[in-house]
C-alpha cells in the first residue's frame, strides 16, 4: 500500500477491510496430477490489495480470471493466483505490508506450480508521492527501492539535550546493514517499460486537479501542481503510514545516502523491498531472473501537506488522487504487458541485458554494487561478521530518527 512513514511518538493506525478472492473456480494444480505441468507466465503482475488487483479484472485485453490456482502459503485473504487461459499473464494479491508481501512472493517463487525462470515481474501498486518530484495520478518507475525505516529510534520527548544521535552526521553511512536496505533493478528494462507506458493516455479527475492546485503556491512543490506524467524516480519502503515535510526530507536524504547520491526519493509504499528480497533469494537458486523486475507505482496521495494545511488533515485524507492512481495502474501497466507480449519472441524471451548493477546491497547475486560499501562476498563467502558491518573501516552506526531532529 502507498504509505509515507511516521516515526514519532504519535501513531495513527487504521484497520483496512480485506476481501478474499472470490472470482472463478478453485482448482489446484495438485488436482490435475495426470496432466500436470508448471505454469510459465511471460508476465506476473504483483498487486498488494483489492483495489489494485481489481484494476486488472474485466479488462478488454485479456481475462486474468480465466484460470485460478490455489497456492499453498500465500495470503489467506487472497489464496489464489489468477492467470489468463493461455497462461501468458498471471496476477497475485500479496496482502499489505512487508511481511505479507514477502510471505506470498516466497511461496510462489518456491512453488512447483510455477516455472518462473523467464517471467517478468510487474510490481503494480499505488503509493504516496513527494510533491518536489511528481504529483498525484503520476506513473513512476523505480531503479532503486530503499528501506528507509531501518533506523534506530527514540521518542523525541526523550531526546538527549546534547550529543549525537546514532551517527556523527546525517551523511555517515550506517554500519549495521541487514542486506535489504537497497535493491537496484535493470535500468535498461526500466527505460523500455517507461517507453511503453508513455504511449498511454493517463486518467485524471476534477477532484485530483483541484487538490493538486493547492500545492502551486509553494515554489518547491511546483512538480506536485503539474498534471500527471510517466516519470523515472525511486521508491521508499516501510510499514508505517505517515506524513510531513521533515520526515519526507529525511527519507529523501536516506534515499540519496543509501544509493550514493543516485536515488531520487519520489514514492513511498509498504511492500517493495520485501517483494524484492523474496525474488532475490529465489534468484540465488535460479528460480527467477532478478533482471526481469519492473517497479511501477502510481501516485495516490502527497507525502506532506500543502501550505497552511494541517499535517493531520493531510495524513487522514486518503482520497486525494486515489481514483486516477488505480485507473493508471491499468492504463500504463497494460501498455507494458502488451509491449512484452508482442515483443516476446524477438526481444524479451532471451531477456534484456542490464548495463547497470542489479541486485541487493550485499552483492548477493554477484557483481559490485554501485551503492553502499561494496560487495561483502569474496569467492562466494561473506567477508563480514554476521551481526553487521560495524567494524568495516569508515562506517558509522545506523542513523537514528527522532520526530524533531530531522
Amino acid at each position: 500500500m502507498y504509505l509515507s512513514i511516521v516515526i514519532t511518538s504519535l501513531c495513527f493506525c487504521s484497520v483496512a477491510l480485506a476481501f478474499s478472492d472470490i472470482h472463478g473456480s478453485v482448482q489446484t494444480r495438485e488436482e490435475q496430477a495426470n496432466s500436470f505441468r508448471p505454469i510459465s507466465p511471460k508476465v506476473f503482475v504483483i498487486s498488494m490489495f483489492t483495489d489494485e488487483a481489481e484494476a486488472w479484472y474485466g479488462i478488454p485485453e485479456f481475462n486474468i480470471l480465466a484460470n485460478n490456482i490455489t497456492v499453498p502459503g500465500i495470503s489467506p485473504l487472497f489464496p489464489q493466483v489468477h492467470c489468463t487461459s493461455n497462461e501468458d499473464v498471471c496476477q497475485v494479491t500479496t496482502g499489505e505490508a512487508e511481511i505479507n508481501a514477502a510471505s506470498t512472493i516466497n511461496s510462489i517463487a518456491y512453488s512447483s506450480l510455477f516455472d518462473l525462470r523467464k517471467t517478468y515481474f510487474l510490481i503494480a501498486g499505488v503509493a504516496g508521492v513527494n510533491p518536489k518530484v511528481s504529483t498525484i495520478g503520476a506513473v513512476t518507475f523505480a531503479r532503486y527501492a530503499v528501506q528507509v525505516a531501518l533506523q534506530y529510534e527514540i521518542d523525541a520527548r526523550e531526546k538527549p539535550q546534547a550529543g549525537t544521535l546514532g551517527s556523527s552526521s546525517p551523511t555517515d553511512y550506517p554500519s549495521e546493514l541487514y542486506g535489504t536496505e537497497v535493491f537496484e533493478v535493470n535500468e535498461q528494462l526500466r527505460q523500455i517499460a517507461i517507453s511503453f507506458a508513455q504511449t498511454a493516455t493517463l486518467n485524471d479527475t476534477a477532484d485530483a486537479k483541484s487538490y493538486r492546485a493547492l500545492y502551486a503556491s509553494t515554489k518547491s512543490f511546483a512538480p506536485g501542481a503539474q498534471p500527471p506524467t510517466v516519470i523515472a524516480c525511486d521508491t521508499a519502503t516501510s510499514d508505517v503510514y505517515s506524513t510531513g515535510g521533515l520526515l519526507g526530507d529525511a527519507f529523501d536524504n536516506t534515499t540519496s545516502l543509501f544509493t550514493n547520491g543516485s536515488g531520487i526519493y519520489c514514492t513511498t509504499q509498504q511492500e517493495d523491498n520485501a517483494t524484492l528480497e523474496s525474488l532475490l533469494r529465489a534468484a540465488t537458486t535460479g528460480l527467477v531472473e532478478f533482471s526481469r523486475i519492473i517497479i511501477m507505482r502510481t501516485a495516490s496521495d502527497f507525502d506532506r501537506p500543502y501550505a497552511n494545511q494541517t499535517i493531520l488533515d493531510n495524513l487522514l485524507d486518503e482520497s486525494q488522487g486515489f481514483e486516477p492512481s488505480i485507473e493508471n495502474i491499468y492504463l500504463a501497466g497494460i501498455k507494458v504487458i502488451e509491449g512484452i507480449l508482442h515483443g516476446w519472441a524477438n526481444r524479451f524471451e532471451a531477456g534484456i541485458e542490464a548495463d547497470n548493477y542489479v541486485g541487493d546491497i550485499f552483492g548477493t547475486l554477484g557483481g559490485e554494487p554501485d551503492f553502499g560499501p561494496g560487495s561483502i562476498f569474496v569467492d562466494g563467502n561473506a567477508k563480514v561478521r554476521k551481526r553487521g558491518l560495524r567494524y568495516k573501516k569508515g562506517l558509522r552506526r545506523r542513523q537514528t530518527l527522532s520526530s524533531d531532529s530531522l
